[in-house]
């Protein structure tokens, strides 16, 4: 639903329907924040409530109100958003449960919807929202925000896990938090959409639990990206739709989860696994905007953790490039020759107290292509000891950024140990303060810059019946589309026996009929005389097969896979290929229809890309004609759209000059 979401979100004047104690809380909310609009109590029979007087029934009111908190139950909750929907109320909170979320709600779900008709609604089954930036509370229990001028927003359906991210004790300025409850009106999409209007927004945090209006997805990413606020998720749960594929090894190693990922990826949404590091990548991009290369550098006063931090970037795409020659000059004259100058640093605790020479070293780090220098500073308990001792290092942070500009953060190796009243001073020093080391390389990984994909997403029809084509008929239909396959037979016995007579071999017998043909005994490989085909189809449990050249001179197997996965769209997936793809599990997915570049970067993310390019002296292979064949498949699946259910090629048998089809699967349904 597009909808002008203004009037719900920053009212002038809130309405409270309902007497008991969640209303109460409201009106108790909407006072300690300090709201300066109107308040109005809607009850049948009470005069006052919360200090204010009460109007009954909704036509009582003054005027229409900007926003109304209904907390009554779900019947009356319908007849309620009627009269205000016919009012002209700017929206309103649905807070009952019993709608959609429960087989028997349905149709009260559906009487909602039409007597909201243009109104917006959030929910039912929700909390409300948290407006900290204009003290515009509709929640019905304790919080944690706090006034701000400007902040992050987060949204979620779930009203705890919202309560939960309110009570947070890390730094970060919450604006907004929204519950989406069942979204039976506005997706949490279409919400994000609208506050992105609001100027004072500095990034929006997102906890998924799915996806229904892929278009208004799109819309959501390119209107956040042509204002600069970032996107970042937490997507929670996982979709069954992509388990229809059951026959490939496609479905088994990427399943629904990949979807969601490759849907993020084409947004340009950054997308994290837990909620602190939601919390902590939403504060670098509060900060810092996000993040223009994976190079950073860290100081610390301790080996142990200088050694930890690189282990723990070990197996990120994070980088820490080797002081140049300025950065060790600058750190030799204030640290003199005791300390091993490198990066990451040691700078011992020579200097510690010495604010002028910290602020110094910390200023020497900082060079243009750094996208962020991490301070390792942990700080003790404030309740058994003196933390006056750290003003040192807070006050250093906060001068070699004023001193050079360059982006800072101070990040503690145990969440705990950074002080919530620490984390505020640095963060209105311009430091941003990292809850724990393993969280902060998360989000800083999360916060890199990401521009999303041009293209249109494409919304796949629903999941139909469907066969699995014969794979001599499947490679024939692809190499109609460009995809290169071995010269092949198909038939009985004799027939494959009397075709190899004129060829030279080695051959693949197969049998046909099987789903997983390496599994049940049904291939055999370097087959190169009438009497070995004879003696390999003995044992195969068919009596049609396939014959076809064997591709030799192999650099590596990879399978090519797109699945219909109607939460995401048509999903593809690159994996290392052959027998041991589901042990192996590297993959990586991207959305259809992906470009050359997403597919060369979705290339590279496989722990096989090396050998790819060549490993250890050996051939590599020609990485334009494995982005032709992907190309292929693609161009396949453009032409039968309407039928295609899904596809696997495995193995795509990579040599140094082809890129050849040994087996195709294709599931579709009838025309």
């Amino acid at each position: 639903m597009t909808a002008d979401l203004s009037r719900l979100f920053r009212p002038k004047s809130v309405a409270v329907i309902g007497g008991g104690a969640w209303c109460a809380s409201v009106i108790d909310q909407l006072v300690k924040a300090g709201f300066q609009g109107d308040i109005w109590p809607v009850h049948p029979s009470k005069e006052r409530l919360g200090g204010f007087a009460v109007h009954a029934p909704v036509d009582d009111l003054p005027r229409a109100p900007d926003a109304a908190f209904v907390g009554i139950n779900s019947h009356a909750t319908v007849d309620v958003v009627a009269q205000l929907s016919a009012r002209g109320a700017g929206g309103a909170v649905c807070f009952a449960s019993g709608f959609g979320e429960v087989a028997e709600g349905q149709s009260l779900n559906q009487q909602l919807l039409e007597a909201a008709g243009d109104m917006p609604i959030l929910g039912p089954n929700c909390y409300g929202m948290i407006n900290a930036l204009d003290g515009a509370m509709l929640w019905p229990d304790q919080h944690g925000c706090v006034p701000v001028d400007s902040g992050v927003a987060i949204l979620t359906q779930s009203s705890n896990i919202a309560i939960n991210l309110t009570m947070q004790t890390r730094g970060l300025p919450l604006a907004y938090v929204v519950t989406c409850g069942n979204q039976a009106q506005m997706s949490e999409a279409a919400i994000a959409t609208s506050l992105l209007d609001d100027p004072r927004v500095t990034a929006i945090g997102m906890h998924i639990e799915g996806f229904s209006d892929l278009s208004e997805w799109q819309t959501l990413a390119r209107k956040a990206r042509d204002k600069g606020v970032p996107l970042v998720a937490l997507k929670a749960g996982k979709s069954t739709a992509a388990q229809l594929a059951t026959v490939s090894h496609t479905a088994s190693i990427a399943g629904s989860a990949a979807g969601a990922t490759a849907l993020l990826e084409h947004l340009g949404i950054a997308q994290v696994d837990d909620l602190p590091s939601l919390l902590e990548t939403l504060k670098i991009l509060h900060v810092a905007g996000p993040l223009v290369s994976p190079q950073i550098a860290s100081i610390s006063c301790s080996g142990g953790e200088a050694s930890l931090i690189a282990d723990l970037a070990e197996d990120t795409p994070l980088t820490f490039p080797p002081l140049t020659p300025g950065q060790t000059d600058r750190l030799a004259a204030v640290l003199g020759p005791k300390v091993t100058l490198a990066n990451p640093l040691d700078y011992h605790t020579y200097i510690w107290r010495d604010d002028a020479a910290m602020t110094q070293a910390f200023s020497a780090m900082i060079e243009p292509e750094l996208a962020l220098t991490l301070l390792i500073v942990d700080f003790p308990r404030g309740d058994r000891c003196d933390l006056s001792d750290w003003d040192c290092a807070i006050n250093a942070a906060i001068g070699a950024k004023e001193a050079t500009g360059g982006t800072f953060a101070m990040v503690a190796t145990l969440p705990e140990l950074m002080p919530e009243d620490v984390a505020q001073r640095l963060m209105a020093g311009g430091i941003i303060p990292l809850a724990g080391l393993r969280e902060a390389l998360a989000a800083v990984v999360a916060a890199q810059r990401r521009s999303g994909a041009e293209a249109d997403l494409l919304v796949p029809p629903p999941a139909r019946d469907a066969g699995v084509i014969p794979e001599a008929e499947a490679k024939t239909a692809l190499a109609a589309c460009g995809l290169e396959v071995p010269w092949l037979i198909s038939g009985s016995l004799d027939d494959l026996v009397d075709a190899a007579k004129d060829r030279p071999g080695p051959f693949v017998l197969k049998a046909t009929g099987l789903a997983h043909k390496s599994d049940s005994g049904g291939v055999a490989l370097s087959l190169r005389t009438a009497q070995d085909i004879r003696d390999a189809a003995q044992d195969m449990p068919c009596d049609r097969f396939i014959l076809e050249d064997m591709i030799e001179g192999t650099v590596a197997e990879l399978l090519v896979g797109v699945v219909k996965d109607p939460a995401h769209g048509f999903v593809i997936t690159l994996a290392a290929g052959g027998v041991l793809t589901e042990l192996l599990q590297d993959r990586a997915s991207c959305l259809f229809p992906a470009d050359r570049t997403q597919l060369e970067q979705t290339l590279n993310q496989l722990n096989i890309a090396p050998v790819l390019r060549g490993y250890r002296g050996r051939p590599g292979a020609n990485i334009d004609r494995i982005l032709a064949a992907i190309d292929a498949i693609q161009a396949y699946v453009l032409a039968n759209l309407s039928t295609v259910e899904e596809i696997e090629i495995n193995p795509l048998i990579v040599t140094p000059d082809r890129v050849v089809a040994a087996d195709a699967l294709i599931r579709k349904s009838h025309d």
